[in-house]
């Protein structure tokens, strides 16, 4: 008698549309796992977020941060709500918190065009836009975030560091994750004016003596940018800074649907974090209209970030089901110009799955 491989993920739904979006994409997995019959999941919920501050008084409790550390895999809702902030103005970013305390230095935001016609680029069909960005999430310009401005100081600063340890692994990562690709990586970063990008452009090039079968280029932010819009086929892997990445991920999924069909992973040596590249969106929390796709996309990511043959299965199956349900062009959530709920596009999904 064959006994189940068994996984066990901490669910984090956050706050806003998290618990929604979580719910379906809980949905899909637990339909991976009928369909598969090989391997079960071990599922338990805390509360991180803005919602578990204004119950206790602390976003991410010390004992839920602990505990989730023996956990497998963390997935993770939205966090973060507009009207709860600090005292010193900004809002409460628990899943910052995570990347950097579980040093989640490797940020992967894969963007994907299932339709031409959720791209507001014209000509562009399914696949042709395919792209991965690679975001540095523990350091860069972020690394001043917790960094207070006093009471009628007359400036403020913040500091981008950049460090060799975290950079090596940064570009060893995207360079293997090229060779699963097109093996082209494009890095992504201000070398012409920043010390610290012309720092951050040196290790690049002594990474990519590592891999002289990957194919490289080097183009600035603003260039970047412009790019995307005018060929974004052209890129493959890209990797960057943490706050260029924050930018540009937001600016690709913008380019295949918007922010729900944009999904991602937060990776480390020992511990990962996955969930939708959007916010908690509370304007249309509870109301049933939010596009579970991101997340469910960020399962797929966590299936193959398990490493196993059976859960790079599921993880096919899921994507081959988005594929499938969007190839009709009526099966879109309101982002998207339709009119199907968050129940119903997690339906499609769940339906589709069965019947792989």
């Amino acid at each position: 008698m064959s006994t189940k491989q068994t996984f066990r993920i901490a669910v984090l739904p956050g706050d806003g549309i998290g618990p929604d979006v979580i719910a379906e994409g809980l949905r899909v997995l637990r339909s991976v796992e009928a369909k598969l019959g090989s391997i079960q999941f071990e599922l338990q919920e805390f509360s991180v977020g803005a919602g578990e501050y204004l119950k206790s008084g602390d976003p991410l409790p010390a004992a839920t941060f602990e505990a989730i550390k023996q956990f497998d895999a963390i997935l993770l809702g939205a966090m973060g709500m507009p009207n709860v902030r600090w005292p010193s103005g900004v809002e409460m970013t628990p899943q910052i918190d995570l990347r950097e305390r579980l040093g989640l230095y490797c940020g992967l935001r894969p963007v994907k065009l299932y339709h031409a016609q959720d791209t507001p680029l014209k000509n562009y069909g399914a696949g042709e836009i395919d792209l991965l960005i690679v975001r540095e999430s523990t350091e860069g310009l972020f690394s001043s975030r917790l960094n207070t401005v006093p009471v009628g100081a007359t400036e403020a600063t913040d500091t981008m560091r950049i460090t060799r340890q975290t950079s090596e692994r940064l570009f060893r990562a995207a360079f293997r994750e090229a060779r699963k690709r097109r093996s082209l990586v494009s890095l992504i970063d201000k070398a012409n004016v920043l010390p610290s990008m012309a720092f951050f452009r040196g290790i690049f090039d002594e990474i990519s003596r590592e891999f002289p079968d990957i194919k490289t280029e080097r183009i600035y932010v603003d260039a970047a940018a412009l790019y995307l819009v005018q060929q974004p086929q052209r890129f493959d892997v890209m990797v960057t800074e943490n706050m260029f990445g924050d930018i540009l991920s937001d600016l690709t999924g913008g380019l295949v649907g918007g922010m729900g069909m944009a999904p991602s992973a937060d990776i480390g040596d020992k511990y990962a974090v996955f969930q939708p590249s959007h916010g908690s969106a509370p304007d249309i929390a509870g109301k049933g209209i939010a596009n579970p796709i991101a997340t469910i996309l960020s399962v797929a990511m966590m299936l193959e970030w398990f490493d196993t043959p059976e859960t790079k299965q599921g993880a096919t199956i899921i994507h081959q089901a988005v594929a499938q349900v969007l190839q009709t062009s009526e099966n879109r959530t309101r982002d998207l110009g339709g009119a199907l709920s968050t129940e119903q596009m997690g339906n499609l999904i769940v339906e589709t799955v069965a019947e792989a």
